[in-house]
């Protein structure tokens, strides 16, 4: 059985609820689209749940974990077209591209937020590991991937337009919606710091309709990125499984919540999943 290249989309910060509004065409020919949940709430532990082969859950009621762990790493029999993958085979390090590449893949990714850079320990098992020169453009991502008829391989791409500010690439960054308080939090994360201790600042209130301005780019990047994966589809092998999902959700609001990360909520981590291969 020769086996499928693997691709796994991860739309960062697109919540279920913009991800069903947009309604993308394209991206639903893969089947069809679930309501999962993410195992994190924000970017960097969220990945490396998806790179241990954890992929979003369903919160089935009356099931122990080990069962459903069982089968949810079974599934991927189906998305690298094997038949005898079984879960000790992750086993010890428990890292999906590892054991793709002691399946025979070849291992690459390509992301666009700094907080998976390739100085990361998420950097283990790729071949190829690449933070794009632009945190918003996913269609140069495609143009960069390769497939080789005797070798399979399995890309990771993590994809940013859905990500705040919501920015499509051929937007000017001065067009960019900027919320204060969020716009490169972490570069500026010590400005407050005097003495090792955070200097008393005002508290910072929710704009409504900027946050609602905000959710809808979100619902235009899923559309548009809808056009960007019908270009993949066309570039992809015959034998190729995608599965498109996100790493979690964003709050624009509801109940005095805005982004994500230290945030308990349904809607930060309710995301969007679809897979399949292209008929």
């Amino acid at each position: 059985m020769t086996p499928n290249n693997y691709v796994l989309i991860v739309f960062d910060s697109c919540r279920y609820d913009a991800f069903v509004k947009a309604a993308p065409k394209t991206m639903r020919k893969l089947g069809r689209v679930e309501r999962r949940w993410a195992y994190a709430s924000w970017t960097a532990p969220s990945h490396y749940n998806l790179l241990m082969g954890l992929m979003p859950h369903t919160s089935p009621r009356g099931v122990f974990a080990s069962d459903y762990y069982r089968r949810d790493f079974l599934k991927f029999n189906e998305r690298l077209g094997t038949e005898d993958l079984e879960f000790k085979k992750f086993v010890p390090r428990l890292y999906l591209p590892v054991l793709l590449q002691n399946l025979g893949y070849r291992t690459h990714a390509m992301v666009s937020l700094p907080v998976l850079n390739p100085l990361t320990i998420l950097n283990s098992g790729f071949d190829t590991y690449k933070l794009m020169p632009r945190h918003n453009d996913m269609a140069a991502m495609v143009e960069e991937m390769k497939f080789r008829e005797e070798q399979p391989s399995f890309y990771l791409l993590n994809v940013g337009e859905t990500h705040y500010p919501y920015a499509l690439p051929t937007e000017p960054p001065e067009k960019w919606p900027q919320v204060s308080g969020v716009h490169g939090v972490f570069k500026h994360l010590d400005d407050h710091v005097v003495g090792g201790k955070l200097r008393r600042t005002r508290a910072k209130t929710f704009n409504t309709a900027k946050l609602e301005e905000l959710r809808q780019r979100q619902i235009g990047a899923v559309q548009y990125l809808d056009g960007v994966v019908e270009k993949l589809f066309d570039l992809l092998p015959q034998n190729t499984y995608v599965t498109i999902t996100s790493d979690h959700g964003e709050l624009f609001g509801e109940d005095g919540y805005f982004g994500h990360g230290p945030i308990q909520h349904e809607k930060v981590l309710e995301v969007p999943f679809l897979e399949g291969k292209l008929r």
